[in-house]
C-alpha cells in the first residue's frame, strides 16, 4: 500500500508534530506534503523520506510567516497530486484536509481541530474593531471553503471528544475519536524526586494564555517554570517576578528533569487535546487545568489532576490551593498515561484504517 502524509505546514515543533513522527512509524516510506517547509525550524522532519512544499515554498518569508498567505492556503493544498498513492493521512487543524483525490485513493483526515481562527476561536484571533472589520470578508470566504474542505476525507478522526464535538457543529460530519501518542516512551517513574517548582510547557502565543499562569503566580510567590520559546517570550519575561523562570526551548533530555522535579503541570489554556498533560502524568506529575477542551478527556479531578472553572487569576490560586491541599496516588497517574502510550494509538489507527 502505497502511502502519503499531508500536514498543514513543517516549520515548528509541538504536539501535532509528535503525532507526524507517530504517524512515520507506522508508515516509514511515506513521504510528507505540506504547505510550507522550514528545515531549520523543524529538524525533526528529516526523518521523512521526502517533504514536498507546495508552491508557497517559493514566495519571500513564506516559510516564516505564513499566517499572512492564509487566503492561499485552499490552492496550496488542492495544486497537489496524490494520484499514485492508494491511501492519504492529512493531519491537519487548517486547510491540509482540503487536498484533492481520486475514487481510487483513500483519503482519511485526522483534524486536530476545524479551523481555529474561522470557527471556535474566532472572536480571540480578530479581537479590536479595526482588524475585524478588515479581516471579515477573507473569514466569510474563507469559511465556505473550509467547510466544503471538511466534505472531502472519506472519513474524519477527532484527536478528542471536543474535537468530536465541533467536527459535528462546524463541519456537520461524524468521526471517530483516536486520541495522539505521549511522546514521553515509557512511563518513567521518579516517586523519590523532590518537587519543588510548579511547570508549564508550552508555545509562549496568546491562547495558550502564558500571560494568565504568570499573573497568577506573580500574586502566589510560588515558584514556576517555564519551558517553551515563542513570540511573546520579552513580553513576558517582562511581565513576571523573580520567582518566575523561563528555560526556553530545552532538549528531551532537560524536559525529562523539569518534568521530574515538577509538583504539578499548569494548563491554563482550552487545549484541542493537550499532550503535555499526558506527558506529565506519564512522570507522576498531576495536572492543574482549566475545566474544558480536551483536558476533560486527560485528567480526573483528584485523582489525576485538580480542575478549575474559569481562566482568571482566583480561578487558578483556588485551584493551586486544593492542589496543595490534595494526596495523589502515583500510580493513578501512570495507569492513566499509558492509555496515551503510542502502542494504543499505533493499534487504534492501524485498526481503524
Amino acid at each position: 500500500m502505497k502511502v502519503a502524509i499531508v500536514y498543514d505546514r513543517v516549520n515548528k515543533w509541538g504536539g501535532a508534530e509528535r503525532v507526524l513522527l507517530a504517524l512515520h512509524e507506522i508508515f516509514p516510506d511515506a513521504p510528507l506534503y505540506t504547505s510550507v517547509y522550514d528545515a531549520k525550524k523543524a529538524p525533526w522532519a528529516k526523518v521523512f523520506p521526502k517533504v514536498v512544499p507546495s508552491f508557497l515554498q517559493k514566495f519571500p518569508f513564506a516559510r516564516r510567516n505564513h499566517e499572512f498567505f492564509a487566503p492561499l492556503m485552499p490552492l496550496a493544498f488542492e495544486s497537489f497530486d496524490f494520484s499514485d498513492f492508494d491511501l492519504v493521512v492529512s493531519v491537519t487543524s487548517e486547510a491540509a484536509k482540503g487536498i484533492i483525490t481520486k475514487p481510487g485513493t483513500l483519503h482519511i483526515c485526522y483534524c486536530l481541530t476545524p479551523t481555529r481562527y474561522l470557527w471556535s476561536h474566532r472572536n480571540e484571533y480578530f479581537k479590536g474593531k479595526l482588524l475585524g472589520t478588515f479581516a471579515k470578508p477573507f473569514v466569510k470566504s474563507l469559511r465556505r471553503w473550509d467547510k466544503l474542505a471538511a466534505q472531502r476525507p472519506d472519513k474524519l478522526i477527532a484527536i478528542s471528544t471536543e474535537v468530536k464535538k465541533r467536527i459535528k457543529k462546524y463541519y456537520g460530519r461524524d468521526s471517530t475519536i483516536v486520541h495522539p501518542p505521549s511522546g514521553s516512551g515509557p512511563v518513567a517513574k521518579t516517586q523519590n524526586t523532590i518537587k519543588n517548582y510548579y511547570l508549564m510547557v508550552s508555545r509562549l502565543v496568546g491562547y495558550k494564555k502564558v500571560d494568565l499562569a504568570v499573573s497568577s503566580f506573580n500574586k502566589l510567590g510560588a515558584p514556576l517554570v517555564i519551558v517553551g520559546e515563542g513570540r511573546q517570550f520579552n513580553k513576558l519575561k517582562s511581565l513576571a517576578k523573580d520567582n518566575i523562570t523561563f528555560a526556553g526551548r530545552v532538549s528531551q533530555k532537560d524536559l525529562v528533569k523539569y518534568y521530574s522535579g515538577a509538583k504539578a503541570l499548569i494548563m491554563p489554556q482550552e487545549e484541542d487535546f493537550g499532550i503535555v498533560a499526558v506527558e506529565a502524568q506519564s512522570f507522576g506529575v498531576p495536572v492543574i487545568a482549566f475545566k474544558k477542551g480536551g483536558a476533560l478527556d486527560i485528567v480526573e479531578e483528584g485523582k489525576t489532576g485538580i480542575f478549575f472553572d474559569r481562566q482568571s487569576v482566583e480561578s487558578i490560586t483556588s485551584a493551586i490551593t486544593r492542589f496543595e491541599k490534595t494526596k495523589f496516588v502515583v500510580d493513578n497517574l501512570y495507569t492513566n498515561a499509558k492509555k496515551f502510550s503510542f502502542e494504543v494509538f499505533r493499534k487504534k489507527f492501524s485498526g481503524y484504517i
